[in-house]
């Protein structure tokens, strides 16, 4: 089918995009009311700021372009990947206006980086940033954790009927109702659920490890918002090792495992069958896996005591699996593991967690697929020659694997692949050595955040657009972004 669209198609993305940028403008609220509370009254006028211009373009646009047609499948797409980038260039206003990023290129990394959960950053002193711009960074990761564009089908009207598009277009596979706005609505209950035990609990871990109760409670939000959304920032520049607690790194590793895991299972571990969780696929793919690169790196890091592999080696592995980042190391002290451990590492970034999850990267179901395939082939060559055998898995119910599975998934893995390597090749260009280059690039594509030092304020400007573009590309999963590509191609050919 090709794409031809008329200046009504623009009215109505535009509309939506405005209407986008009104929903944004009402979360910078909450930072606001925080500096209110803590008396940070400078970066009180930055977010005034932020949210008067954020909320103006939204009027600008909904005044502009009045919503002229109902929303299509390729409507919505062209929404998802431009309403990510505007909300990221927004999102960066009050970042910028802080002066602890030195170019606004630098803010704008670190907005894409927060909502598209990947955890990479520029900020400089981030031990004193105020807390309400701290609480921005960390809260940007729980909106694009759940979805810009999900945040608000729940309360716009008028997108409703293009819901399903907008939905699939943030790179999710699945619904858990038939109705998209309580598809959306559930997964908010589950996230407000955990968020107010794992507030509860990070704020009682840090008040006995000393923190001041103000202090312990923001650095509470802050955790949840990094963990259960697999986004990676900290509060602080020493990521999870500032904490020094190993009752804290134990208690992220289980919100970072939660939201890893699809919001499906979650909704059949609430309403339905608790015993999904043995039989489900993907929890079964992910087990495997972590298992196997858990003995490999034991393996790997072998001189070292296995208190000393637990607590810096495992954590690592299950930061990168996850697709959250936070890190117990120094990049140094990362960078000072064998190559093997690092490549471990690069394999589980890649990987990632559960589809509609969280997460980055190929994700769980689809490694499966793989494997399902590669072993039905071996399967088939061994059976008789008139024998029919048909590969089958279990994801909530029994589906057998088809060509179309099949197709989709290596497609998907394919680009992932190249994104990979071409922003590995980047690294290289810039002179960066080749394993840490490709780590970098693939911790941004896969949205995961860990880092071995190449990222960094003083990094060429064309790695930092390349990251931009690897972060968004790989939090989208390609499809939006390649119909919004043919919609600005058809443009020229009118």
């Amino acid at each position: 089918m090709i794409i031809s669209p008329e200046k009504r198609d623009f009215s109505t993305i535009f509309h939506v995009i405005g209407r986008l940028c009104l929903g944004l403008s009402m979360f910078m609220l909450l930072p606001l009311f925080c500096a209110l509370v803590f008396g940070e009254y400078e970066p009180f006028y930055d977010f005034l700021i932020g949210f008067l211009s954020t909320a103006s373009l939204g009027f600008v646009l909904m005044l502009l372009f009045p919503f002229k047609k109902e929303i299509g499948w390729q409507h919505s797409f062209f929404i998802v990947s431009l309403g990510w980038l505007v909300a990221s260039v927004m999102g960066a206003i009050p970042l910028y206006l802080s002066r602890h990023w030195e170019s606004f290129l630098d803010a704008w990394f670190e907005a894409m980086s927060g909502f598209a959960t990947t955890g990479l950053i520029l900020v400089k002193d981030l031990d004193h940033l105020s807390f309400s711009h701290n609480l921005w960074r960390h809260l940007t990761m729980f909106i694009g954790g759940q979805g810009i564009i999900l945040a608000s089908i729940s309360i716009l009207s008028k997108v409703r009927n293009g819901s399903l598009g907008l939905y699939i277009g943030e790179g999710r596979q699945e619904k858990i109702f038939p109705n998209i706005i309580a598809t959306a609505r559930f997964i908010w209950k589950v996230s407000f659920i955990y968020l107010t035990v794992g507030v509860t609990l990070f704020t009682f871990l840090l008040s006995y490890k000393g923190l001041g109760i103000s202090k312990a409670i923001v650095h509470g939000f802050c955790l949840f918002f990094a963990s259960f959304d697999t986004g990676g920032f900290a509060p602080q520049s020493q990521n999870i090792a500032y904490y020094h607690s190993f009752s804290l790194e134990i208690a992220t590793m289980v919100f970072m495992l939660l939201g890893a895991i699809n919001f499906n299972l979650h909704f059949w571990l609430w309403y339905k069958n608790k015993r999904e969780i043995f039989r489900n696929f993907e929890i079964r793919t992910f087990i495997i896996s972590l298992f196997s690169l858990t003995i490999l790196l034991f393996f790997s890091l072998k001189p070292l005591t296995h208190s000393v592999i637990f607590r810096k080696g495992f954590y690592q592995l299950v930061s990168a699996h996850t697709g959250c980042g936070f890190t117990n190391l120094a990049p140094r002290e990362i960078l000072s593991f064998a190559p093997l451990s690092l490549t471990l590492l690069i394999l589980a970034m890649g990987i990632g967690g559960g589809v509609c999850s969280t997460t980055g990267g190929i994700k769980l179901l689809r490694l499966g697929f793989i494997f399902k395939a590669m072993a039905g082939e071996i399967k088939r060559a061994i059976m008789p020659h008139k024998a029919v055998y048909r590969e089958s898995f279990h994801h909530l119910k029994d589906t057998l694997i088809e060509e179309k599975h099949l197709k989709e998934t290596f497609v998907i893995v394919g680009f992932y692949f190249l994104v990979y390597l071409l922003g590995g090749l980047m690294g290289l260009f810039y002179g960066y050595p080749p394993l840490a280059s490709f780590f970098e690039s693939v911790s941004a594509a896969a949205n995961v955040g860990l880092s071995l030092g190449v990222t960094n304020p003083g990094m060429p400007s064309g790695l930092k657009l390349t990251y931009i573009c690897e972060m968004w590309m790989g939090r989208l999963e390609f499809l939006s972004i390649f119909v919004s590509l043919s919609y600005i191609v058809s443009l020229f050919k009118k």
